[in-house]
């Protein structure tokens, strides 16, 4: 099992994306960041090979970036992911505040199956992550409704 490659104390759930190096919480990868260890990958090495270039200093951030090879099986597709990004049903859920705040405490939490744990006791979480599940894994009935 891998450690954090910043605080060597607990199990990396995020990658660098300019240098590739395993952290495990916001505050690593902050301190990482400012401690100048941070050295982009010039070249393309075997665990970030793509058919895109390497050769912006800046590049997005992949879901490989955000996974390790443990979570590789959750994974969503692509396509569907951007499915998530259209759909005006999230849009208007995102428009609340409380909804921002519930996801932001989430994503900046140390301990994120506490946090997600915790943030489905609210209704209005639990709405949203409904309203992602049916667009990420739609039902039959739901795949019919679309064909009429």
């Amino acid at each position: 099992m891998q450690l954090c490659g910043v605080c060597s104390e607990h199990v990396p759930k995020y990658r660098c994306p300019a240098c590739r190096i395993r952290y495990c919480s916001v505050s690593c990868f902050k301190r990482h960041r400012d401690d100048d260890s941070c050295h982009p990958v010039k070249e393309s090495d075997p665990a970030s090979s793509s058919s895109t270039p390497v050769n912006s200093v800046e590049q997005p951030w992949t879901v490989k970036d955000l996974l390790d090879e443990d979570s590789q099986t959750d994974k969503v597709p692509l396509q569907k992911l951007q499915q998530l990004g259209g759909s005006e049903a999230l849009k208007g859920l995102l428009r609340n505040p409380h909804l921002r705040r519930l996801m932001m405490s989430v994503d900046s939490a140390e301990d994120k199956a506490k946090a997600m744990k915790d943030a489905m006791q609210e209704p209005l979480f639990v709405e949203f992550a409904d309203q992602c599940l049916k667009i990420i894994e739609p039902t039959e009935t739901e795949n019919d409704d679309d064909e009429f």
